[in-house]
């Protein structure tokens, strides 16, 4: 999933629910004073478009990004290590990010070694997605797998934000399957998507209210989680 989550969804898109969700509990997040965020120093570890820069900057926040994609402040080598010093950043953010990557531990090992003692690392995984490759697709976690996945590399967990519940998302897969059937036809079928998208999404959000957090917990859509260098 690649949209940008930093514009405000809108209700016909198939995935509006997850767009919407992820902002809140990201914004939540940030505007966690603990954070510290003026004049921190925020690497985006695999940016893509940057669309979270503004985020950061508006808090009052250094962002630099990073990505193969393109030329960014930070270049990604050939080994897939950052172009920085040791303990250089205060944040390492990455989002959406760790299901592409082949080699998880080093690409854990490279954001703990560009952070300062204790430093944060803030990051957004599906936990339950359709295959999106860019340009690969390998993963899915769990909340106790990416948890500790995640701590064997040198963090530990601070907290954890289930985002979308089962119910939902398999609401939200129906959306995005009929989107693409529809906006195959002529003339009507955008607006026959968006209808559709419309209703589903109306339906998804009733579903995620009624579903118990403790069934969410263990079954979202996409974790949100925020760890601290060990």
């Amino acid at each position: 999933m690649h949209e940008n989550p930093r514009a405000t969804p809108r209700f016909w898109q198939p995935d509006w629910l997850v767009l919407r969700e992820m902002a809140r509990v990201l914004r939540a997040m940030l505007a966690d004073p603990t954070l510290a965020l003026k004049d921190a120093r925020v690497l985006d570890f695999g940016c893509g478009a940057r669309p979270y820069e503004r985020w950061f900057a508006d808090a009052g926040s250094q962002y630099r990004g990073a990505d193969i994609d393109a030329a960014h402040e930070v270049r990604i080598r050939d080994d897939g290590t950052l172009d920085c010093a040791d303990g250089e950043y205060d944040l390492v953010a990455s989002f959406q990010v760790l299901e592409h990557v082949w080699d998880v531990g080093s690409y854990l090992g490279e954001a703990r070694r560009v952070l300062r003692q204790d430093g944060w690392l803030l990051l957004s995984t599906h936990g339950s997605w359709l295959y999106h490759p860019h340009p690969h697709d390998y993963r899915r976690w769990t909340a106790e797998g990416l948890q500790r996945e995640v701590e064997s590399r040198g963090f530990h967990l601070v907290r954890m934000e289930p985002v979308v519940g089962p119910l939902a998302w398999t609401t939200v897969f129906r959306s995005l399957g009929v989107a693409h059937f529809l906006k195959r036809l002529p003339l009507v079928g955008p607006p026959l998507a968006a209808m559709v998208a419309t209703a589903l999404n109306a339906w998804a959000w009733l579903e995620d209210r009624i579903t118990p957090r403790a069934i969410t917990a263990l079954n979202a859509c996409t974790y949100i989680a925020l760890f601290r260098r060990s």
